[in-house]
């Protein structure tokens, strides 16, 4: 498949093989951490904006899936926004950046399964009784013995 799907068609087994590239927007400033004083002169930090409500691609139903099950990387003017930051490389943040998106938004429109209800095996019920009754007995034993004095 690849980047003509109908908005409709987009789930989570073919949320990569859609181009959202057109509709991503990356800034770029200093990191922290490793790097010594290449950190101090190169911006390889990668910020990822995404506008999913003005988004072409996806339909209303995911734009309400987004909002409810990612709304910590939504900020108040209602833009997706991610961060990478782990290399020393602008172009690997920017790939992890956009790995990372892709996952959120395949968590985001996976449908969770249906439980089975199942019922207790009989093993389960054999030791649960037998469990009962050990302690039955063990009850009986303390009576028995204070009925002697």
């Amino acid at each position: 498949m690849n980047s003509s799907l109908l908005p409709s068609m987009l789930n989570a087994g073919h949320i990569r093989n859609t181009d959202f590239s057109s509709e991503l927007k990356f800034t770029t400033s200093r990191s922290g951490g490793k790097g010594g004083q290449h950190v101090n002169k190169v911006s390889t930090k990668v910020e990822l904006h995404f506008d999913y409500l003005k988004s072409n691609i996806l339909n209303d139903e995911q734009k309400l899936l987004i909002t409810a099950k990612l709304a910590s990387y939504i900020n108040k003017e209602g833009i997706l926004y991610l961060t990478a930051q782990e290399d020393r490389s602008q172009l690997m943040n920017k790939k992890k950046a956009v790995d990372k998106f892709y996952t959120l938004l395949e968590r985001a429109f996976r449908k969770p399964k249906k439980r089975i209800a199942t019922k207790p095996g009989k093993a389960y019920h054999k030791k649960r009784l037998l469990t009962k009754r050990r302690h039955g007995e063990k009850k009986k034993a303390r009576v028995s013995w204070k009925s002697e004095e």
